[in-house]
């Protein structure tokens, strides 16, 4: 095997908890962006399941431009009503025939788009409230070939992922807010909605977190109970930052409202998709399920991007991998960022190269960890097509 170039070098910047200011930012499940990419995710692994099933391998395709055009709605206490309905517009290629078999790719994607948005948003009825479209083309024929076949693939552009560890305070705590408040919270709680926005700032050692929550109508009587839901939101997200942070917290949630001229975030089906609000694909959270302008960042889409040979969807959850996995193994590191460049028709687990920068603890070098960060580095591209896999499974967030 030919020996991978990787580099270790020191972090060009100061460790994210030593920046003077730190902005920080999710977007919900339930976020028109969050949808686009939740179902572009689901489509993309029933399609290589449904490939893998059929022909025994997975044939080229790419459903990362998926659209959401939003609609209309009259929310009201007790239960308002959809006006106009939402539209999402799956949009792609995929290959539907290969020799002699022929694969139903836009009846497997509008399958895998209803069900995943029963599982995600209850309270929208799809058909009713949302119509779903679908338009996979066939991919261009230079492509498919550099898709390969078998083994290792070969990089289907020049482009490149970043991934870093460990998530700071603030990082963690906008994390864990929405994914607890969409999960667990909303489970025993289900006038929230699942669109769930989590702005957090430090600014010193005091953390601002500001809390966008979709309130569900049905569930919510009148405005003194929307009053209540909101405070019960502040309350668990102030106890969830408690288990990240010694620091000052301070929690706002929907500040938008404005009592007095009757203007809350009351939604009827729990996204702000009915009220105007559009979306796409990768215009929200990276790969790691964050927004974080204080880090370095790709501005590819991850999801809906085939997991074999696509380069936008596989550096950037392997880069966040090995940041982790380094981070976990290696004593004494502060901050690290991971960089993996491509070469299109270049093995993927060959990287044109993998740009390590760290920052270590007083007392330790970086030429002191270089050997071990490069070790874990090589092993972890040497197992990418696991992270194929896994990602196929599900078991690999992408957003």
């Amino acid at each position: 095997m030919t020996e991978r170039n990787i580099r270790v070098a020191a972090l060009d910047r100061p460790a994210a908890e030593d920046e003077p200011v730190e902005i920080v930012e999710r977007k919900g499940i339930g976020h028109p962006d969050s949808l686009c990419d939740g179902i572009a995710e689901s489509v993309s692994r029933a399609l290589a399941a449904a490939y893998l099933d059929r022909v025994g391998r997975i044939l080229h395709y790419n459903t990362d431009e998926t659209q959401l055009v939003a609609g209309s709605a009259a929310p009201a206490f007790g239960g308002g009503e959809v006006v106009e309905p939402i539209y999402l517009l799956i949009v792609g290629r995929a290959t539907s025939e290969y020799e002699g078999t022929t694969i139903p790719t836009e009846p497997i994607a509008l399958r895998a788009a209803r069900q995943y948005l029963e599982a995600h948003v209850p309270e929208l009825d799809v058909g009713t409230d949302i119509v779903i479209d679908v338009k996979l083309g066939e991919g261009s024929g230079d492509l498919r070939d550099v898709f390969g076949e078998g083994g290792v693939a070969m990089a289907n552009d020049t482009s490149y992922g970043v991934g870093h560890a460990p998530l700071s305070e603030t990082e963690e705590i906008v994390l864990n807010a929405e994914r607890r408040l969409t999960g667990e919270y909303a489970a025993e709680h289900p006038e929230l909605g699942p669109d769930v926005k989590v702005m957090g700032k430090r600014e010193g050692d005091e953390i601002d977190i500001t809390v966008a929550a979709a309130m569900v109508d049905a569930y919510i009587g009148d405005v003194d109970a929307y009053a209540e839901a909101v405070e019960e939101v502040r309350e668990y997200v102030a106890e969830i930052a408690g288990e990240y942070t010694d620091r000052a917290v301070s929690i706002d949630v929907n500040t938008a409202d404005d009592y007095d001229a009757g203007s809350i975030y009351l939604t009827t089906t729990g996204t702000s998709a009915e009220q105007g609000d559009d979306g796409s694909v990768g215009r929200g959270n990276r790969a790691n399920g964050l927004i974080t302008p204080n880090r370095s960042m790709s501005m590819e889409a991850t999801s809906g991007k085939n997991p074999v040979n696509h380069i936008g969807k596989i550096y950037n959850l392997l880069s966040t991998e090995i940041a982790e996995r380094v981070v976990d193994d290696v004593a004494g590191i502060r901050d690290l960022r991971v960089r993996l460049l491509s070469q299109i028709g270049r093995p993927v687990d060959q990287p044109h190269v993998a740009d390590i920068h760290v920052s270590t603890e007083a007392g330790i070098a970086v030429g002191d960890v270089e050997d071990e960060i490069r070790t874990i580095v090589d092993r972890e591209l040497a197992d990418i097509t696991g992270l194929t896999e896994r990602v196929i499974e599900g078991d690999i967030s992408t957003f």
